[in-house]
């Protein structure tokens, strides 16, 4: 019964995280929109180049262009987080949240630090070395990283 209430705790975390990833990401999406909107209103009201030296034009487009290739990857995140399975791991991987002494890592898509209910977790892709070196790792297994020695506490 205990393990039960423990497992559904662990898995409203994994949710509540998943969940906060995706606002992140959905933020950063609206905002990259409305900037690369801005760039290209910008360029429609200045109008063709004065000459062939105008260059301001081409520059507000390249940064609307800009704008668009990173609301392209932020739509790649969004489209990797849904991939994730709120299933117990029992190693870690894609999708893991791992519990060490020191750090809870979420191995989904590389937001970095977020906090949630006063907890700190590491969101990385599965392809940075931290990530990389815990695949296939169980809980109780140890792992070392730029020196210094973690041990997997458990692993959602």
């Amino acid at each position: 019964m205990q393990n039960t209430v423990i497992l559904k705790n662990m898995t409203e975390i994994k949710k509540q995280l998943l969940e906060h990833c995706n606002k992140i990401l959905r933020e950063k999406r609206d905002h990259l929109k409305e900037a690369m909107d801005d760039a290209q209103k910008g360029a429609n009201e200045y109008g063709l180049p004065r000459d062939r030296y105008d260059s301001f034009r081409t520059q507000l487009l390249r940064k609307r262009d800009m704008f668009a290739q990173q609301l392209a990857a932020v739509g790649e995140q969004l489209q990797t987080l849904e991939k994730i399975s709120l299933k117990p791991l029992s190693k870690a991987g894609f999708g893991a949240l791992v519990i060490t002494e020191n750090q809870k890592i979420f191995i989904s898509v590389g937001l970095g630090k977020i906090e949630l209910d006063g907890q700190v977790y590491v969101a990385v892709s599965p392809v940075v070395p931290i990530a990389r070196e815990l695949e296939n790792k169980s809980k109780g297994e140890s792992f070392t990283i730029n020196g210094k020695s973690f041990t997997i506490i458990d692993i959602l």
